[in-house]
């Protein structure tokens, strides 16, 4: 069964839109693991890491598989690794083989972001 890692922050009110979707997508997708994870742990080593996550300015889902795409913040000290310096650093270890991040706008609405997201996941 593959997993699919949800990643946002429930406190937050832009960041928590792949989380409030969580259970709906489990009930949707019985063959799928729907996993909640958190970025700043270790991120687990799959051939092919597919991630749910808020993207900032975005105003429709994007769908994002090559890691290079992604922007890296300045990194002064070991507390500034992003998920895209993670990733980028997973692929070229070799830990990682290809990344796929659904990215959702924060203020898309639920059911709107829900319907986007069965449809990209279907065509994975």
């Amino acid at each position: 069964m593959p997993n699919i890692y949800v990643l946002g922050n429930p406190l937050v009110k832009e960041d928590s839109l792949p989380l409030k979707l969580l259970p709906k997508l489990k009930k949707s997708f019985k063959n799928i693991n729907f996993i909640e994870l958190d970025p700043t742990e270790n991120l687990p080593e799959e051939r092919h890491f597919i991630i749910i996550d808020t993207i900032i300015n975005a105003k429709e889902i994007a769908v994002i598989k090559d890691v290079d795409m992604l922007g890296s913040s300045p990194n002064y000290s070991l507390h500034d690794f992003d998920l895209g310096f993670n990733l980028k650093l997973m692929k070229k270890m070799g830990k990682i083989k290809d990344v796929t991040i659904i990215g959702l706008p924060p203020k898309m609405e639920e059911k709107k972001a829900l319907d986007g997201l069965k449809k990209v996941i279907t065509s994975l």
